[in-house]
């Protein structure tokens, strides 16, 4: 008979089990994770809308030391701007008009387990220090309150947004945003783990039709073909919502493609934008005349090294003097230079002609 401890320790292995994906780019993912999961440092996860930060987080947490503990989930950017403080840090009765009791807030609901701060850049600017001095003290100060309260939580936050930028900006600070980021997991789009579609596409059918009481048994290769074609700029949630229709308007064991009405949809108006682009710059470069050498300037060659400054800067004045069929006055106006500078730039790019 298998021993209290030995079971929590099968449910800690298996805790990863349940997320679904063997491509590469989430395999080493899931393997990071399990990694950070046996620490108890702060775990940021990145990653776009819908990839699946909060299942990453609760594994993270039932792979722990921390598992019979609290989890507690906390949506910074869907908190109403005036009680955030209250509902994170907790407040004493008479804090403000309608505290008429205590509140413990998050942190301390956590104690022992760990709270998941989920759209952390959406945490306002002046609670940041607050939360710095969770992670730096492990204490918190609630709103109205005289005593300091001591916490034992571990943080996990996710964000779909580059915190890196936010703290250039000035939205988010730089001390918070490397206590954080002790151990970042990032997690790939599902346009980037194609091959895990269909694998999430069957589980999704599998849990739909056990809920709905549905009998559908997969996929026709046609509605496969299709979901693979797709960008899913929802990422992992719209594909469960796209096969919640889809196994709704079945009317066989086998969903086809065209159960898939609002994908079809998409593909073909994001085809016609890019057909309406193609021929808008097609047309562009016969009108003005551009040589070829231009028609795909990049800023990177094969290896994708940057190039130097100074030869995309050739290229920005040569392909200026053609495009304002050299035009000096309007060259250097549209460049922001002086003509004088101007002048020399394309006579030592051999520009003038001779007299």
């Amino acid at each position: 008979m298998m021993s209290e401890t030995s079971k929590v320790e099968q449910e800690k292995e298996l805790a990863f089990n349940k997320i679904i994906g063997s491509s590469d780019v989430m395999s080493k993912a899931i393997l990071l994770a399990r990694k950070g999961a046996k620490t108890d440092v702060p775990i940021l996860i990145s990653g776009q809308s819908g990839v699946g930060k909060e299942v990453f987080a609760r594994a993270i947490h039932k792979s722990s030391g921390r598992s019979d503990e609290p989890f507690i989930v906390v949506n910074c950017g869907a908190l109403p701007a005036n009680l955030v403080e209250s509902i994170l840090f907790g407040h004493v009765r008479g804090a403000f008009t309608d505290a008429k009791e205590d509140h413990s807030g998050k942190f301390v609901d956590a104690h022992g387990g760990t709270i998941f701060l989920d759209e952390i850049g959406e945490l306002p600017l002046d609670l940041q220090v607050k939360l710095l001095r969770v992670l730096q003290e492990g204490e918190v100060d609630p709103v109205g309150g005289e005593k300091i309260i001591t916490v034992d939580v571990r943080v996990i936050s996710a964000t779909n947004k580059k915190l890196e930028d936010l703290v250039l900006e000035g939205t988010f600070r730089e001390d918070l945003y490397y206590r954080l980021n002790v151990f970042p997991v990032s997690l790939p789009p599902l346009n980037k783990r194609k091959g895990d579609i269909q694998t999430l596409a069957v589980h999704f059918i599998q849990k739909i039709c056990k809920k709905e009481k549905r009998d559908v048994k997969a996929l026709t290769t046609n509605a496969v073909m299709l979901l693979n074609s797709y960008h899913w700029p929802g990422n992992v949630r719209q594909l469960e919502n796209v096969v919640l229709r889809a196994v709704i308007l079945s009317e066989g064991e086998m969903i086809t493609d065209k159960d898939f009405p609002q994908i079809i949809a998409d593909i073909e108006r994001i085809a016609s934008i890019n057909k309406k682009h193609n021929r808008r710059i097609d047309d562009l470069k016969k009108t003005l005349e551009i040589p070829k050498e231009f028609h795909n300037v990049s800023i990177y060659d094969e290896n994708a090294d940057v190039f130097p400054i100074e030869y995309i800067e050739q290229m920005m004045i040569k392909y200026a003097f053609i495009r304002h069929k050299g035009k000096m006055t309007e060259i250097a106006r549209r460049l922001k230079i002086g003509r004088s500078t101007l002048y020399r730039k394309v006579d030592e790019l051999g520009l003038l002609e001779e007299d």
